[in-house]
């Protein structure tokens, strides 16, 4: 059994926080633990009120009043309670006067790397997506809805999705030009995956970032579908062509590397 909470913590005591970037939405992290094997997922309402429960309180009161737990499997680093003032240490205290066992979760190491949350969203913002992936065991992900762009790119022959992000939290991996796999209707696409501006064809940085991805040998309309965009590895920077010849020549470079890297 998985006991976890939404919304996320930082969404309550701090709605108006622009900077939380999660690296799983809700609908995304209860996918992941059901691959896992988890028989049971306890979501639990994070409210201002259970904020301000103490650890005592929260170990008392609901994982052994209301859970019955018998052991409890919690990373190393995990603090909870008001102030996040209770780690391991005080579970220990606690296991021997509730009857329960604690079972430590340690640092996983990968190339002598102490894996963690930061790490892994320093390597997306980066646009490191291969670390990323490397330390999260699968690649890196995101869906978004298709809406309506202004189609320059069919004009030179890289039609594009415009894709209007589902969670606005969700963190998305640094500007740039991506081999990406798209998921669409069971289906798995290879493509490529421009994040950022678009300095080439919006000079003047009028516009908001976007995420457009061109997918190989597709001819379907997307439009108000929802697809998922999993990001393999980073082709190059975003940049700046004197114009849509030059641009038109790089992205033919592009698919080119991106099937290499896709392996098609």
């Amino acid at each position: 059994m998985v006991f976890t909470f939404y919304p996320h913590p930082r969404m309550v005591l701090f709605p108006d926080d622009t900077n939380l970037k999660l690296l799983s939405t809700q609908s995304e992290k209860i996918e992941l633990l059901e691959k896992a094997g988890v028989d049971h997922l306890i979501v639990f309402p994070f409210t201002k009120a259970f904020s301000r429960l103490t650890a005592l309180e929260y170990v008392r009161d609901i994982l052994v009043n209301q859970l019955h737990i018998h052991r409890l499997v919690i990373g190393y680093d995990h603090q909870f309670g008001r102030n996040r003032e209770g780690s391991i240490t005080q579970l220990r205290e606690m296991a021997p006067l509730y009857n329960f066992e604690v079972e430590e979760i340690e640092a996983r190491m990968i190339d002598d790397v102490n894996i963690s949350s930061t790490k892994i969203r320093q390597s997306l913002k980066e646009g490191d997506t291969e670390t990323a992936a490397k330390y999260l065991g699968y690649p890196y992900g995101f869906s978004g809805l298709v809406v309506q762009g202004k189609q320059l790119g069919r004009t030179i022959g890289f039609p594009t999705a415009n894709l209007q992000l589902s969670e606005r939290h969700k963190l998305i991996p640094g500007d740039g030009v991506y081999a990406v796999k798209a998921f669409w209707k069971g289906k798995v696409f290879g493509g490529m995956m421009n994040i950022g501006n678009k300095p080439t064809v919006n000079p003047l940085q009028t516009e908001e970032k976007s995420v457009e991805v061109h997918l190989f040998d597709f001819h379907e309309n997307l439009y108000n579908e929802m697809i998922r965009i999993e990001c393999i590895s980073k082709l190059r920077d975003e940049q700046k062509f004197e114009g849509l010849d030059a641009l038109k020549a790089q992205l033919q470079h592009d698919l080119l590397n991106a099937q290499k890297r896709l392996a098609l």
